[in-house]
């Protein structure tokens, strides 16, 4: 491939030896140097390629947690409290009453054959506080049908009657997750991974592995493409042996605009068996596609009453949450991943999943020290002052689910957590200063796959109505910006040829219309990606409405 030198208005390159530059040359998909054109004349024959001449070039954004799952989703119907954009540009209004969702899933149903499974997903209960939805509610809308409603948080599910017959568990109310009414009988809700997993099986439907698919992957990387996202990961990946294939052949493709890093859902194998399954694809890893980290899933989610929390637990008094395996699992699984050389992405959205956590990796580093392991700790939404100490000295990572604070941050303040503990919400300054290696994430398609809007919520720390939560623990736009491209691409241990752009890494760059720093605080999360590049191939992005 020849060379070709890309001017710019600007170049934020994220790199602390040269942070700005006005021209990046690029050979062969890596970058061959960065800085003026002058400095720049020597490395040989060239082309000046001024299609950015005026715009701000970045280095492609890395999303350190998200799922696949954003491009399988989609085939379903959106049932979501936000309005939300499909894959395709299309909006979808969001719905605030029990009345709208059963309109939109009564108008699915009609579309479907006789029989067939009708399943929605980003239903929001925590946004519905004078009840919860139940089998009832759907089976108003067809009761003969089975019908799945998958929650925002993917950590729940609320099914109708003849979905809980066909998967047997009206007749199991006993086991864990299966939400009951006064009565004792299941009342259509199903929370975490057990439960939830039952439907699936009867579905003959496995979610996660349909995020190997090549065409949930190419929707994934066209949602990305659309902002600035040349990295992307799949944080729950079984790594079944064709969805590995999938991938492997997915990503080769040129019109597929990412790198993909997949994460082995730990639970999902016996420990040794899926040590043995991340070793083996490791060694199948491509410039695209990096095999390697494991993902542990501990407790729930917060607004959805399932994340485990210490004293004195919900503030409005709900039961704790759940645990996704027996505590004295979770801790030998942490011992030998790590004892296996590894890297650990764990959920943990409590701040008591945090300790059991923190004791897990401690026992391991007592057992088997490792310099630089990286395990990182994934939303850690309250962890406290205390916890980030001890991870300071463990050598954690932390990534944080910075866009909880606008989605869900009114209802930690009134309901969830109350005042106090939902200033501590992602509290990015606190790691920062600490020293702990931080980046932030949209966990999609929990939230949309935005990183300026994520980069925005770790600004503003503004709430969906306005409010500001956890002032103290704002961080200014030049550090946001790092988050989500450099400090990301270190917790995913690639920060060696991705995340800056430097001599020898991809040119993977996102770009943009206008400098992110010198913009209003409020139009950074709407600020134009006009192209993004991966390797060096340029991938358009349709031109602004006017």
């Amino acid at each position: 491939m020849s060379l070709r030198i890309y001017a710019a208005r600007r170049i934020l390159t994220m790199n602390p030896s040269l942070p700005e530059a006005t021209h990046i040359a690029v050979r062969d998909g890596r970058v061959l140097g960065v800085g003026t054109r002058e400095a720049l004349a020597d490395l040989g024959a060239h082309e000046v390629d001024q299609r950015f001449a005026d715009k701000v070039i970045l280095p492609g954004f890395v999303e350190g947690h998200s799922h696949a799952l954003e491009g399988a989703l989609w085939e379903y119907v959106y049932a979501g409290f936000f309005a939300r954009q499909d894959p395709e540009g299309n909006s979808w209004p969001g719905l605030t009453d029990i009345a709208s969702l059963q309109a939109r899933l009564r108008q699915q149903a009609d579309t479907l054959p006789a029989g067939t499974a009708l399943i929605a997903w980003g239903f929001d209960p925590i946004y519905f506080p004078d009840r919860r939805l139940d089998r009832h509610d759907l089976d108003a809308v067809d009761a003969e049908r089975p019908m799945v409603v998958i929650h925002a948080n993917l950590h729940m599910m609320t099914v109708n009657g003849a979905m809980l017959r066909h998967a047997g568990l009206d007749r199991h109310a006993g086991i864990e997750g299966v939400m009951t009414d006064a009565d004792g009988h299941p009342n259509g809700e199903l929370r975490e991974m057990a439960a939830m997993f039952a439907i699936f099986d009867t579905l003959s439907l496995d979610l996660f592995d349909r995020g190997s698919e090549p065409q949930t992957l190419a929707r994934y990387a066209r949602i990305a493409q659309r902002h600035g996202v040349t990295t992307l990961t799949d944080l729950y990946n079984p790594l079944s042996e064709h969805g590995v294939e999938s991938m492997l052949a997915t990503c080769a493709r040129d019109d597929v605009p990412m790198r993909l890093v997949p994460a082995m859902s730990a639970l999902t194998y016996p420990t040794d068996v899926g040590i043995e399954r991340v070793l083996a694809c490791r060694q199948l890893s491509t410039d695209k596609l990096h095999f390697g980290p494991v993902k542990l899933m501990t407790d729930g989610s917060i607004q959805g009453y399932s994340a485990r929390l210490n004293w004195p637990g919900y503030h409005d008094g709900m039961p704790n949450g759940l645990w996704n395996a027996e505590p004295e699992r979770l801790i030998e699984v942490v011992q030998r991943y790590h004892q296996a050389g590894l890297q650990l992405h764990i959920h943990t959205n409590g701040d008591e999943a945090v300790d059991l956590m923190l004791d897990a990796i401690e026992s391991a580093l007592e057992l088997w020290p490792r310099p630089d392991h990286r395990h990182t700790l994934q939303h850690c939404q309250i962890i406290n002052q205390a916890q980030m100490r001890r991870a300071a000295r463990l050598g954690v990572c932390l990534n944080m689910f910075a866009n909880h604070l606008y989605y869900w941050g009114d209802i930690h303040r009134a309901r969830t957590l109350g005042f106090e503990r939902s200033q501590r919400l992602e509290p990015l300054a606190s790691a920062e200063r600490l020293g702990i290696p931080i980046a932030a994430h949209c966990d999609a398609p929990v939230t949309p796959l935005s990183p300026l809007f994520t980069a925005w919520c770790t600004v503003a720390r503004q709430t969906a109505s306005g409010a500001v939560l956890g002032a103290h623990e704002a961080l200014s736009v030049t550090r946001a910006l790092k988050l989500i491209t450099l400090d990301a691409a270190y917790t995913l241990r690639l920060d060696d040829r991705i995340g800056s752009l430097e001599v020898g890494k991809f040119a993977d760059m996102a770009v943009l219309d206008e400098d992110p720093r010198e913009v209003a605080l409020a139009q950074l999360p709407t600020l134009r990606v006009a192209a993004t590049v991966v390797g060096g191939i340029v991938y358009p992005n349709p031109p602004a409405e006017p």
